[in-house]
């Protein structure tokens, strides 16, 4: 009998095109060799066009859902998305103060790939005070630092202001995704404890499709930190593996298509 590999927690909202959320954190921890488990927070009507509707769960269903999983398999790392409102942020954020130990990828999702809101605007005090603090790793891209700091950044060297702002909230490590920025043939990402500082940076591809790669980025940095890497490591692995998906990218529908989460297995 093999020994199971590390697990990984993914707490998210679902996307029936399969191209982000909980389909595409599930697909990405099977293809970095760890086992994925799920505790389902919303459910969307999502194709390559947009979100066409969104349906939250009851707050008892995400606390039976992870409850039912923690206690009784157990969690190596846990990896947050689409929360959607406050109260599911608080009810989030009183579980993983329950689970202490486990590092924590707080991905603050705030609006799909194509501008839809995913994240009410009454769920950001609750995301900054409440959840933010618990955070090993928080990942917001550069629309997410807007919507919490009020911040807009247009040049590479603003992401340094947003990341002292991210952190003023509590989260250990930042990773300032700035992939929208002008930086020509280069993805450029900031990460740091407000200490050490390291500047990621990755081909920029030609490539339209990139449905799911803030999910992507997300669910790889916690399946290297359950794996036991260093924060610093784990990121450079998760921004690797993420640039390949995007290369990889394919169509899918009439609008943007997903990253592929299994470009290594075609490689």
């Amino acid at each position: 009998m093999s020994t199971a590999p590390p697990l990984v927690l993914t707490v998210a909202g679902s996307d029936s095109g399969g191209g982000a959320g909980i389909q595409a954190d599930l697909k990405t921890m099977l293809a970095l060799g760890v086992h994925g488990m799920s505790v389902l927070t919303a459910v969307t009507a999502q194709n390559s066009r947009g979100v066409h509707g969104v349906w939250e769960l009851p707050e008892e269903a995400v606390r039976a859902q992870y409850r039912a999983v923690v206690d009784d398999i157990g969690v190596h790392a846990v990896k947050t998305g689409m929360l959607a409102t406050a109260p599911l942020v608080e009810t989030v954020a009183a579980l993983l103060a329950g689970t202490p130990g486990v590092p924590v990828v707080v991905d603050p999702v705030g609006v799909s790939k194509h501008g839809d809101p995913l994240l009410a605007a009454s769920a950001l005090d609750a995301v900054r005070t409440k959840l933010l603090p618990l955070a090993t790793v928080a990942t917001p891209n550069l629309d997410e630092v807007t919507q919490l700091l009020d911040l807009h950044v247009v040049y590479e060297g603003d992401m340094r202001r947003a990341a002292e702002g991210i952190l003023s909230y509590g989260p250990s490590w930042v990773l300032i995704k700035g992939g929208h920025l002008p930086t020509g043939r280069e993805a450029v990402d900031l990460l740091t404890d407000g200490e050490e500082e390291h500047w990621l940076r990755a081909p920029r591809h030609d490539n339209r499709h990139t449905h799911g790669t803030g999910c992507t980025l997300a669910s790889a940095i916690a399946s290297g930190l359950a794996k036991g890497l260093p924060v610093p490591e784990a990121v450079r692995a998760a921004k690797e593996y993420v640039t390949g998906a995007i290369a990889s990218g394919f169509a899918l529908g009439e609008g943007i298509g997903p990253v592929d989460h299994g470009w290594r297995f075609r490689g």
